[in-house]
């Protein structure tokens, strides 16, 4: 297992970690889960991320590290508690990360991250949208000055804004999710090039795009459903056609590839299972991609540089009851 140091935290993480929202009862059972989060501290994973918005991962995570024996990093996230939530209300802020402690069974953890302050309407987290600061960044200030958190961080789903909210210096390390990944990359353009300037951490969340690099869908491409563009229909096949080329399996390819960016350090996996903790380990120790697939790759990702209107994030490909994104906003 390779480790990258986590920007200006000096924090030294394994290049593949442990994504939490399916280490809960979404994963397969605790039972399962927790023996997932133990093989892969095993393998050398050492990065634990996790959210109160995770249904019971917390929960499930607080069973699964107790007493590990092996040195971890834990991550989780203010939001979604209490009911109904109220990101103005200092209170329920710090409610809300004593729930986490308790359920964790920890005093303290690693990393507090923000979860999504970058959507406008979901939580009102700034009190000024000009310069990010609000009730919550008082709240972080404080539990880093008690010694409950080390550092601070965003995660976040819309890289442009997510950016600006880098911008401002505040925070050690971003978790940006569903848009960097094969063939979603937009996280490039602005969102980590601004983490690099202020030194901060890089976590990439679903390298698989929430199931559309999990697996194949020649049926769906063969009869494709009307939301879905034809450009991101043939940038697919021609991931598909690279595939059988090469002879490395989809989600081989989409992990390999997000690890060979060292400018991310670390990009976290969204395993159910020990075997699939251990499949995506292995595809880490097979080492980099040859040239020729990268350049491929690189290719084949210029084909759609912007995600089509319609299409979710979340793969619905298998999912005939979708029909489109619904009412606009």
């Amino acid at each position: 297992m390779e480790y990258r140091t986590l920007g200006r935290t000096a924090l030294d993480v394994s290049v593949l970690s442990m994504g939490g929202l399916f280490v809960s009862k979404i994963g397969g059972g605790r039972e399962q889960a927790c023996a997932a989060v133990h093989r892969a501290l095993e393998l050398g994973v050492n990065y634990v991320d996790t959210a109160p918005g995770y249904l019971d991962s917390e929960e499930v995570l607080g069973e699964a590290l107790e007493g590990a024996p092996q040195p971890y990093i834990l991550s989780t996230k203010l939001g979604g508690r209490p009911e109904p939530f109220d990101a103005q209300d200092v209170d329920g802020l710090k409610f809300s990360f004593e729930e986490s402690l308790r359920l964790l069974k920890r005093e303290a953890v690693d990393i507090l991250m923000i979860h999504e302050p970058d959507r406008p309407g979901q939580h009102d987290w700034w009190t000024n949208w000009e310069d990010f600061t609000g009730p919550v960044t008082e709240v972080l200030a404080e539990l880093q000055a008690e010694g409950l958190v080390r550092f601070t961080g965003l995660g976040g789903t819309t890289p442009y804004i997510l950016a600006r909210i880098c911008a401002t210096g505040q925070f050690d390390v971003v978790l940006t999710a569903f848009n960097y990944s094969l063939l979603w990359r937009e996280a490039a353009i602005a969102v980590i090039p601004e983490a690099m300037r202020q030194d901060m951490g890089i976590v990439i969340g679903s390298p698989l795009q929430q199931g559309w690099l999990a697996r194949r869908f020649d049926e769906q491409l063969a009869s494709p459903p009307a939301w879905l563009s034809p450009p991101r229909r043939e940038q697919l096949r021609a991931l598909y056609s690279l595939a059988d080329e090469s002879g490395i399996s989809l989600t081989d390819l989409a992990i390999r590839w997000a690890i060979a960016d060292s400018r991310i350090h670390t990009t976290l996996m969204g395993a159910r299972s020990v075997q699939e903790v251990e499949m995506n380990v292995a595809a880490v120790e097979a080492g980099p991609l040859p040239a020729d697939v990268m350049q491929r790759l690189a290719e084949i990702g210029e084909m759609v540089p912007f995600r089509p209107f319609n299409e979710p994030f979340g793969c619905q490909l298998a999912n005939p009851g979708y029909h489109g994104p619904g009412v606009a906003t």
